[in-house]
């Protein structure tokens, strides 16, 4: 289990440009949400926000807010990234679910729709899907945490 959730191609580039972009465009998202950074409401106000407006199981709004700011950290380092773009792949699939679906496939560039479309969350699944199949990839930690031999060879499965 262990070798599966971090065996990586250390030498895999593309999986380090996919985890990095996902992580820092999820990671302003998360600093909104824990630390009220870019006019976001904080811990407190998203809990507040999550758990009532949107009546979602405290642990449920508590885990979104780790996944899109621990999680995006996670993987911008490349540690555990499997597991940071499963939590991902997660939140975009019950935004989806939950809220945006019912405005349609575009974002809400002109400020004249009700709310934002899916295609956001779809390009973010997807990169998390990608991620979740490749690894962490060059540079992350995931590639240091496995075996020596795996590392020199690239057989990491």
């Amino acid at each position: 289990m262990w070798k599966r959730m971090v065996g990586t191609d250390p030498t895999d580039g593309v999986a380090l440009l996919l985890r990095i972009v996902l992580g820092l465009v999820i990671f302003p998202h998360g600093a909104q949400k824990l630390f009220g950074w870019f006019g976001g409401n904080g811990f407190g106000g998203t809990m507040g926000y999550l758990t009532g407006s949107q009546g979602l199981p405290w642990i449920i709004a508590f885990l979104v807010i780790m996944i899109e700011s621990v999680g995006a950290a996670m993987l911008v380092l490349g540690f555990m990234s499997r597991l940071a773009a499963m939590g991902v792949l997660a939140v975009m699939v019950g935004a989806v679910l939950k809220v945006h679906l019912q405005y349609g496939f575009f974002m809400n560039w002109t400020g004249q729709k009700a709310g934002e479309g899916i295609e956001y969350h779809l390009l973010a699944t997807g990169i998390a899907l990608a991620i979740m199949l490749r690894g962490g990839g060059r540079l992350s930690v995931d590639s240091q945490l496995q075996k020596p031999e795996s590392r020199r060879t690239g057989r990491y499965a």
